[in-house]
């Protein structure tokens, strides 16, 4: 094996100078070499720290402790109830699609069968609730008659009859097998860490 000379890296073998024009994986580079030897620099002198400084300084990083400690932690907002501004903005207003002439009459005549049939609902509802009122009242007449007490009692309000809940009907009646379609989303979800 040949060696050559070198001043700056001493004795290398020839086969280190020629590892860098074949480029093998498994040997050392001269790019390698270089960027690994010491450079000539004065070390950094360390600075004095003052001792009352340093105490001080510790000081006032308790004390930023205990402020923090002292605070209640930082409720995450619902953001469900605030409705963005950019939603408000009345220039957004989508125009309706152009429907055929066919399909527009059909949607007419649909409406007004809708119409008809809730209007006779209501008839319905309207005679079946005057027909309860009168026989209510009919049985109030019939109860004063056989006893004054009981007649009190029972037109005495009901306080327990509220909190109601009624669930009226639909606009529109449901769609029969309608699959909703999933759509895109874009999670948006802020994370919050206390």
């Amino acid at each position: 094996m040949s060696w050559g000379v070198r001043p700056a890296f001493g004795l290398i073998p020839r086969a280190v100078w020629n590892a860098s024009i074949r480029d093998s994986h498994w040997q050392i580079s001269l790019l390698g070499l270089r960027a690994s030897l010491p450079m000539r620099a004065e070390p950094k002198k360390k600075k004095k720290i003052d001792p009352k400084r340093e105490q001080a300084a510790r000081e006032r990083l308790r004390k930023r402790l205990k402020k923090l400690e002292r605070v209640p932690p930082e409720l995450i907002p619902i953001e469900d109830f605030n409705t963005p501004t950019k939603l408000l903005d009345e220039s957004r207003v989508r125009d309706p699609p152009k429907l055929k002439m066919e399909e527009s009459e059909r949607r007419a005549l649909l409406m007004k069968e809708w119409s008809r049939y809730k209007q006779k609902e209501h008839d319905r509802e309207a005679e079946m609730i005057q027909s309860m009122i009168k026989a209510q009242q009919q049985a109030l007449q019939e109860l004063r008659l056989e006893s004054e007490q009981l007649y009190q009692a029972a037109i005495k309000q009901d306080q327990g009859l509220f909190p109601l809940e009624l669930q009226g009907c639909s606009f529109t009646p449901p769609i029969a097998d309608y699959q909703a379609p999933d759509g895109k989303y874009r999670d948006i979800t802020k994370v919050y860490t206390q």
